[in-house]
């Protein structure tokens, strides 16, 4: 089938949460024999890997995006004359609807498939193809977008709480338009579905609950094969995009209250963070403990921070779908401790894949507890490799999206 793919991203290289499960999708796309062309935005930083893409893709067409706070600003205005969300006003940019509009209409596409929640502006009413038919139209949403901003609400400043709840607001009604006016949407998790649902008007649930699929992100298992711990090592590390603020949000929890608790029962415990664009705090932090607090930045490659760790901490207070992080740690043989947030989506067993926790001196304990026993160390660490290999290879979950595709082509052929 010939695919419009729509993305918000460069999915390349896989080194954060959206990126890994959109480099998979697209791959498996190309290795079911379907002719992908990708229009994406690309940030000044991305336009290198453009190449890499053209290996899975039959086309690759992009549009140079760049944030700013003062664009942000602006936005947020139009957000409130339009009504619309303001991830979907800061995104809804000039050249790449030019963009798609002209494929659309110089190119016959069987499918349109909106990555994530802001391209998704740019496949509702399609034009009819050159066969004269409406391309079949996926919306692949990463997450419930709405329930991060209600779940950021409980820990956000009290200045910034009218701002997440009006936009919560606007997003779980958008995505309860976008679910009934797509043929088909996406979820990672069931949380997800339960969500998106919540804003469909009351007698519409159950017929759009039908068109809804559960298809868990993937990583590649043969790629993240296990690491070899550093015996004895006391070091915690936990990583992730920073510029993310669930991912913030989380990471400062752990230094700034669950750290000190670890801290005072093993003085020897030292923690590194790994990710893009630290935080000032989490860098003063390190200066002012340089011995016991690392703060790297973006590392290309993770391997010797995970050989060095004990293990690894996926702190998560707010956020949906699926914690990438995670998964990856389980493909490498990681022992991780997390929360019920964090576990989300994921079929793992408290105690046999990971260690779970969500209050401070819970997290703490939990960790301290991991720390000082090998022995579980390494159980969590076979245990989350086999789960990795079985139910989240790329190879493997994928095989889910057929039934959709399949879907999207008997509707095509019956038109």
């Amino acid at each position: 089938m010939r695919i419009l793919f729509l993305s918000q991203i460069i999915p390349y290289p896989p080194n954060a949460g959206p990126r890994v499960k959109t480099w998979h999708v697209l791959r498996y796309l190309a290795a079911r024999g379907h002719e992908v062309t990708l229009a994406a935005f690309v940030r000044p930083d991305e336009a290198e890997y453009v190449p890499v893409l053209k290996e899975v893709c039959t086309a690759v067409h992009t549009v140079p995006i760049q944030r700013s706070r003062v664009r942000d600003v602006g936005y947020w205005l139009r957000s409130h004359l339009s009504g619309r969300p303001w991830l979907i006003e800061r995104d809804d940019l000039k050249e790449m609807r030019r963009l798609v509009n002209r494929l659309l209409t110089t190119q016959s596409f069987d499918v349109i498939h909106a990555d994530q929640l802001t391209m998704t502006q740019f496949a509702l009413n399609p034009p009819l193809n050159q066969a004269g038919k409406r391309p079949f139209t996926i919306f692949d949403a990463h997450n419930a977008t709405w329930s991060i901003s209600a779940r950021m609400f409980a820990n956000a400043p009290w200045v910034l709480r009218p701002l997440l709840s009006l936009e919560a607001a606007r997003i779980k009604r958008y995505e309860g338009m976008l679910i009934q006016e797509f043929d088909h949407t996406m979820v990672v998790i069931p949380q997800d579905k339960d969500a998106l649902l919540q804003g469909v008007p009351n007698g519409k649930a159950a017929q759009a609950a039908q068109r809804i699929s559960i298809i868990p992100i993937a990583v590649d298992t043969v790629e993240l094969q296990p690491v070899r711990r550093q015996p004895d090592s006391t070091n915690i590390m936990t990583l992730g995009s920073l510029t993310y603020p669930p991912n913030a949000d989380g990471i400062r929890w752990f230094l700034r209250e669950v750290f000190p608790l670890i801290r005072a029962q093993m003085p020897q415990a030292t923690l590194t963070i790994i990710g893009k664009n630290p935080p000032a705090d989490f860098v003063q932090a390190a200066l002012e403990q340089p011995d016991v607090i690392k703060v790297t930045g973006y590392v290309p490659d993770l391997t010797p921070y995970m050989e060095a760790a004990a293990l690894m901490v996926v702190p998560v207070r707010a956020g949906g779908g699926m914690r990438v992080r995670l998964l990856e740690a389980f493909a490498r043989a990681m022992p991780a401790v997390t929360t019920t947030i964090g576990m989300e989506g994921i079929a793992a067993e408290p105690g046999k894949h990971v260690l779970v926790a969500d209050d401070v001196e819970g997290f703490a304990a939990e960790t301290v507890r991991l720390m000082k026993d090998p022995d579980l160390q390494q159980r969590l660490g076979e245990n989350g490799r086999l789960l990795a290999e079985s139910c989240y290879d790329w190879q493997v979950v994928l095989r889910r999206m057929d039934a959709v595709y399949a879907g999207a082509e008997e509707r095509i052929n019956d038109a």
